[in-house]
């Protein structure tokens, strides 16, 4: 396996997908804007999308893809026993939770958007969407088992692409909805639970190749299943640290008008830049690492860890550096149409630049746990996640009443680079990190050329201002090609500079 061209393919369906998510938020913002229907169907789509990148994005992996390496290597029929049995209590537990969650929804809406209460028309609505939505949260959550699965034998494009299922099914439900006078928040929910179900059935066939699974509807606590579960908890939080902190930023949001809209927005633009350089790398990375610790390959170990971490950097600071330059011509041109006002666009777009200073930490967080996870140690990334959630939530609540919701995206980036720092302390104290010659001189090239695309990226938004404007109808069509250009500029310099050799990320 080559761990650069894994990262291509998982990053290149992953990218698909959130285009075409882009495509989804613009007709959300053109239909909806920042009203009371679009707040209340991004906050009943929080929940099981957050449980969804939880699951979909390392978490359930971080666990499950080390033991059932681990399994797998002894015996083949061991690891398939070890699969079901997950698999089996995995369905059990989630059929569990969203009966109980649908029976109390509005307890629920209450703990993830307490600011609704005292508007009753938001608030009820946000608890019919969720209830139409919160199913989702089973299918996608036994969708990531079949992921683990795949990418557990090096197979990460069926599941890099699964979630382009769930945008094309919303797309559809909007230009339905507009073709029918329906309503758009409420098509939408449907077409959520619908999309989880079609993702799950595309999986079960990829999966089919490498695993067929025994459905006994029974909950077989081995010593093997138990251990697994002792590490999921944990690593739900560990993992899926910064999903967490969006959540939270969700719950605090909901107290000021429109706000839980504006960060909805910025955090699908910076989510895209987080998927390729952090959540790709992590999970290319995690199977090959496990692997290697349970062969016991000291020298295949420390190449793994250099090189996920400088591939990360790669393609987590120039993204950082161009949602800080351009956040405002970004939001702009991707959702400056019909209802999203000028000043919708102004607050979203400085979310959206606080969130850039974070992106190379959020990727950071995601890559440095890996190596912890492929120890089998999910308790200390657990107990850094834990620091750092508290934190963020103490920094925002504090400050919340004098800022207002721009301290959410403050809070969120400041508290992660303090996380990616005690990672670096306890990594270095216990020796798990040898940082080599080579790695810090690409570190520098990597720098060098961030910097010279930044330039190149001030220039052309600056010459052509008037072409990125609100009030310019092909305005995207400019941002497309100016990111492009600088993204090429960039790419090339690596390539030039040495930091694109297919060799150097062989994992064997």
């Amino acid at each position: 396996m080559n761990l650069l061209s894994s990262t291509f393919v998982f990053s290149f369906f992953t990218f698909l997908s959130r285009i075409l998510g882009y495509i989804r938020d613009i007709l959300i913002a053109i239909f909806l804007g920042a009203s009371i229907l679009a707040d209340a169907f991004f906050v009943a789509f929080r929940l099981p999308n957050t449980f969804r990148r939880l699951f979909a994005e390392g978490t359930f992996n971080s666990a499950f893809i080390p033991s059932y390496v681990g399994e797998r290597i002894k015996d083949k029929k061991r690891g398939k026993k070890f699969a079901d049995d997950v698999l089996n209590i995995l369905f059990l537990i989630l059929l569990f939770i969203v009966l109980i969650i649908e029976i109390f929804t509005p307890f629920l809406v209450y703990l993830i958007a307490p600011g609704f209460f005292d508007n009753s028309v938001k608030f009820n609505l946000a608890v019919e969407f969720t209830r139409i939505t919160f199913p989702f949260l089973l299918f996608v959550s036994l969708s990531s088992f079949f992921s683990g699965i795949l990418n557990s034998n090096n197979k990460f494009a069926a599941a890099a692409a699964a979630p382009i299922v769930l945008n094309i099914i919303l797309i559809a439900s909007l230009i339905i909805s507009y073709f029918y006078n329906l309503n758009y928040a409420k098509q939408l929910s449907y077409g959520v639970t619908i999309s989880g179900i079609i993702q799950l059935a595309l999986l079960i066939f990829f999966t089919k190749k490498y695993y067929k699974p025994t459905i006994k509807f029974k909950i077989n606590f081995t010593n093997k299943i138990k251990i697994f579960f002792k590490k999921l908890v944990p690593s739900i939080l560990s993992s899926g640290v910064t999903q967490i902190n969006i959540l939270v930023g969700t719950i605090i949001a909901s107290f000021e008008a429109s706000a839980v809209s504006y960060l909805y927005y910025a955090d699908r633009i910076y989510q895209l830049n987080l998927a390729i350089a952090g959540i790709a790398v992590g999970t290319v990375s995690l199977p090959a690492l496990s692997k290697a610790f349970k062969e016991k390959n000291k020298i295949k170990i420390l190449n793994l860890q250099s090189r996920s971490f400088e591939l990360s950097l790669l393609l987590s600071l120039p993204a950082s550096a161009g949602l800080i330059l351009g956040s405002e011509q970004i939001v702009n041109a991707l959702f400056g149409y019909g209802s999203f006002s000028q000043e919708d666009v102004n607050m979203t777009a400085s979310a959206l630049k606080y969130f850039g200073y974070g992106v190379p930490a959020f990727a950071f967080i995601k890559v440095l746990s890996n190596f912890f996870f492929a120890r089998n140690d999910t308790k200390t990334p657990f107990y850094i996640s834990t620091f750092i959630v508290l934190l963020n939530v103490i920094v925002s609540v504090s400050l919340f009443s004098k800022i207002g919701f721009i301290i959410i995206p403050i809070a969120t980036s400041l508290s992660t680079w303090i996380g990616v720092l005690l990672y670096f302390v306890i990594l270095n104290t216990k020796k798990f990190l040898v940082i080599e010659g080579y790695l810090i001189k690409n570190i520098s090239v990597i720098i060098f050329n961030t910097l010279a695309m930044s330039g190149v990226l001030i220039f052309l938004f600056q010459y052509f201002d008037n072409n990125l404007s609100y009030a310019f109808k092909y305005k995207s069509i400019f941002l497309i090609t100016i990111i492009s250009f600088a993204a090429s500029i960039y790419l090339i310099l690596c390539k030039l500079s040495g930091l694109l050799k297919t060799k150097n990320f062989k994992t064997n």
